[in-house]
């Protein structure tokens, strides 16, 4: 049986849209899935009553305190052990769950992440990505998007590899490619981590690297795995949302904008740490817990973690 843990006090809409997710998801799902709701116990089954959720298909684990979106993320789990992100790492640590999923504090959860759990032998820095729609329909990955905002050539490198095996395994392609966001397609280009990182990317066996390529690249269908430094991911993504914020707006009707909707995917996982955790935006509604909840089944049924793991302890070397 998988068994999710999910924060079901993190975020803007907490907790009706997370329960309201939990049952969307139990409403199509056959699977051996167990999930355990983390939260104050008093407010979450009030909540319940209005939600058929199978019995057998959750249970609840009491978290009497909240750490807000405002908080220092480390001082935050330190001084709120009781708080929902802080226990259900201490479940995820302890092997009670199987993976975790919050809309909550990013800073928190990634705080949580790194030294509850810890990154896999061989990571010098996990990593988180962004999917990408692009204009034939098919998703891309781009990575990084904040996590990391200064970064050295060996972890462009190694995002590269996390990239592709998500990519592989959980977007379901067979060998994706691989490109190096910079200011032009030539080898040379770019500043001094870009040229560094191009030659480690060029001699890596296990990616298949495609060049360089450049911001009118990434919403087209020309490498299926983007890496960059943070702070260049983050100003993209940043720039994506407000596509969809802008269409929305101004009432444009088009397929292709719809799919810049965050809810459709759900939340990005941590690349690089030793279980599945799983980020979600802090507006998040049912639909985008749902689809968390099948990423993580998704990258258990996989054993993405367990791959992960085989490919840096053989190969890469930080």
């Amino acid at each position: 049986m998988i068994r999710i843990g999910i924060d079901m006090m993190g975020g803007d809409y907490a907790p009706l849209e997370a329960i309201k997710g939990v049952a969307a998801f139990f409403e199509g799902n056959t699977n051996d899935v167990h999930c355990v709701l983390i939260g104050n116990e008093h407010v979450l089954k009030n909540h319940l009553l209005d939600h058929s959720i199978p019995e057998m298909a959750y249970s609840i684990v009491h978290a009497p305190e909240i750490i807000e979106m405002h908080e220092h993320p480390t001082k935050a789990l330190k001084e709120k052990q009781q708080s929902s992100i802080a226990i259900g790492f201490h479940l995820l640590a302890s092997g009670k769950i199987d993976g975790f999923i919050s809309a909550g504090n990013t800073g928190a959860m990634m705080v949580g992440a790194l030294f509850s759990i810890k990154a896999i032998e061989g990571v010098i820095r996990p990593t988180i990505g962004a999917y990408i729609p692009r204009e034939d329909g098919s998703l891309g990955l781009l990575l990084d998007v904040g996590l990391n905002a200064d970064c050295k050539p060996e972890n462009i490198n190694q995002f590269a590899v996390l990239g592709s095996l998500f990519a592989k395994h959980i977007l379901k392609i067979e060998n994706p490619r691989v490109g190096l966001v910079n200011l032009g397609e030539e080898e040379g280009k770019g500043n001094l981590l870009a040229q560094a990182a191009y030659p480690l990317l060029k001699e890596n066996q296990q990616i298949q690297f495609i060049g360089n390529i450049e911001g009118r690249d990434i919403l087209v269908n020309k490498a299926d795995v983007m890496v960059c430094e943070g702070f260049t991911g983050n100003v993209v993504l940043k720039l994506a949302e407000s596509i969809y914020d802008l269409v929305k707006r101004r009432n444009i009707k088009d397929e292709h904008f719809e799919r810049f909707n965050f809810e459709s995917y759900g939340g990005v996982p941590v690349l690089g740490v030793s279980k599945p955790v799983i980020i979600g935006h802090g507006i998040s509604q049912a639909t985008a817990f749902k689809n968390m909840i099948n990423i993580a089944c998704r990258m258990m049924e996989t054993n993405l973690t367990g791959k992960i793991h085989d490919s840096f302890t053989e190969t890469i070397q930080p």
